[in-house]
């Protein structure tokens, strides 16, 4: 059975189109109009593994919060749809990725419980068209859809870009560990993962 999962969010502010794919081979079609976002979710899907289709217009003319922040929401959401029950999953993911001076590690279960905990100093305002202050912002749109505790702690590190690289990167890994099959139990001990 493909673990797999399809949506379009539409609001005042933005139009989403997107489809994921949990076993699939690390393929994405990213469009979102800010370049460094489209690069950083490329990352995460290569390292998840995981097919990736997303297509985001937003008010860029306004900022890019909206767009992110929503991307944000529609990724939580497609990740709870495509694992269904849980049942079989590993559950818990962690994985520590450098880049170049930076060291980066993300901690993450798919609990059914959502919260989000960001260490990640970043001194520039913005990185192309992406706004420094929306990584913890996208973060936590993704934890609170995707019912996910999350973990991300960039434990030192110069440049910004490769601070917020080495979290995708990182966080892509750990899903990729925490959505594998191991099992075909329910990785509860309350016998329901909500």
């Amino acid at each position: 059975m493909k673990r797999c999962a399809q949506l379009k969010r539409e609001t005042k502010e933005t139009q989403i189109e997107a489809s994921l794919l949990l076993d699939g081979n690390g393929i994405s079609d990213i469009a979102t109009g800010v370049g460094f976002f489209d690069h950083m979710l490329t990352l995460f899907a290569f390292h998840a593994g995981i097919d990736l289709c997303v297509h985001a217009n937003g008010d860029l003319d306004v900022c890019d919060h909206h767009l992110i922040e929503d991307t944000g929401i529609v990724l939580g959401d497609l990740l709870k749809e495509a694992l269904g029950d849980k049942r079989g999953i590993a559950r818990y993911g962690n994985a520590r990725v450098p880049m170049d001076e930076t060291l980066c590690s993300v901690d993450l279960d798919f609990s059914g419980r959502s919260y989000l905990v960001c260490n990640c100093t970043l001194k520039r305002d913005q990185i192309g068209q992406f706004s420094c202050e929306m990584l913890p912002e996208f973060l936590r749109a993704v934890a609170d859809h995707a019912n996910l505790t999350l973990h991300v702690n960039v434990l030192y590190g110069e440049n910004d870009h490769h601070k917020v690289e080495a979290v995708f990167k990182a966080l892509g890994r750990a899903v990729k560990e925490a959505v594998s099959i191991v099992s075909d139990e329910l990785p509860s001990t309350k016998g329901v993962l909500e």
